[in-house]
């Protein structure tokens, strides 16, 4: 019997509009931390007082500024980076710490092992589960992975945080897939933390972001003195420059996913069985096949000028539509499906191209394993 998808619960997305206004309140904000010539001119190094380059502190500003924060700091590392920055500064040894039931996002589990924290489980789509566990009084600190961890993942982020504030447990939030793509990440929710990787809004390499507290933050740049562990003038400058550009851009791209989801529902392309929105782990479209080929389709779908895999999900180097598996923690909660399911993302492409492309490599696939038919074409 064919596998079948999970109903999803995609989470909310920020209308073009309104996407408009993030830049133009992102742009307010780096008006009130730079003068003018300073956006020209990035400076390196641990400067005395500061610990980091004076640009560096000007973007982290800017960051705290447009989320509301009372602090930011920049690191290495990217996403991964920043979750390890930030629980490192609040957890330790053997501290127990409350996450959701599901597969852990491969390189948060390594952070979480090395750390040597102690996870306990509770299933964030149960609110009583939540509660009980919440009520325990075992923990200080939960993390939450706003973008969903299972497919069929329907909890309501904002609800999760206002649980454990209640309760009095800190949150620290896993913010990638999720940042201008979403109206309101985690610290705009009431989380104590964010974490998130500016190389997926378009950053360089390798900076990501813990937006959150003053407390939290102190500890993360104390724990960051070394020079070599810096996020340097230029890059901080050039991964604010990208979040110029980064609301609109996730806004017509979410619109665009919208449009190839109803087209293929449809049933514009043959060959497609059935088709969901989801945020596994960044909003794209999972697109069942009628026959179990999904492994090839990535392949034949790149002769046609899709991306056969990713660099960073929505870097600087993806504008060509994402054809590929599923993601790995989402393979891991439904293994079923790796046969007949690819993950699709629009990224920069219309909805024209992403549907034309599927319709030819479904084609040629289905020609490969059907050489009379397309004889008799």
């Amino acid at each position: 019997m064919n596998p079948q998808l999970p109903h999803t619960f995609p989470l909310p997305t920020v209308p073009l509009e309104d996407a408009a206004g993030k830049q133009f309140r992102l742009l307010e904000c780096t008006a009130r931390h730079f003068e003018g010539q300073q956006l020209f001119a990035p400076d390196v190094g641990v400067v005395p007082g500061l610990g980091r380059p004076r640009t560096t502190a000007r973007v982290e500003a800017v960051l705290a500024d447009f989320f509301g924060a009372e602090a930011a700091a920049l690191v290495q590392g990217a996403g991964t980076g920043a979750i390890r920055a930030a629980l490192g500064a609040v957890l330790g040894a053997g501290d127990p710490l409350l996450i959701h039931r599901a597969p852990v996002y491969r390189t948060t589990e390594v952070t979480l092992r090395g750390l040597g924290v102690r996870t306990t489980e509770a299933d964030f789509n149960d609110r009583a589960a939540l509660t009980a566990a919440l009520a325990s009084g075992r923990f200080r600190y939960a993390y939450v992975q706003h973008s969903r961890q299972r497919l069929a993942d329907s909890y309501d982020p904002g609800q999760v945080l206002a649980a454990c504030r209640a309760a009095g447990v800190r949150t620290v939030v896993d913010d990638n897939y999720t940042v201008f793509r979403v109206p309101a990440c985690g610290v705009e929710l009431g989380a104590d933390a964010s974490c998130f990787s500016l190389f997926k809004l378009h950053g360089p390499e390798g900076v990501g972001a813990v937006v959150g507290p003053a407390d939290i933050v102190e500890r993360v740049h104390a724990g960051n003195y070394s020079g070599g562990g810096q996020v340097q003038g230029g890059q901080a400058l050039d991964a604010l420059r990208a979040l110029a550009h980064v609301p609109v851009m996730w806004a017509l791209q979410s619109r665009t996913g919208a449009e190839v989801a109803a087209r293929l529902a449809a049933g514009e392309v043959p060959g497609v069985a059935q088709v969901r929105v989801a945020n596994a782990q960044d909003r794209c479209l999972l697109v069942r096949l009628d026959r179990p080929l999904a492994r090839e389709l990535p392949a034949l779908a790149a002769r046609y000028g899709a991306a056969p895999y990713p660099v960073g999900a929505n870097s600087r180097y993806e504008m060509a539509p994402l054809f590929y598996r599923m993601s790995g923690s989402a393979l891991a909660d439904t293994p079923e499906l790796a046969d007949w399911t690819v993950r699709i993302n629009p990224m920069r492409a219309g909805a024209d191209l992403v549907v034309d492309i599927l319709r030819r490599a479904l084609r040629d696939l289905h020609d490969a394993h059907d050489p009379t038919a397309a004889q008799k074409d």
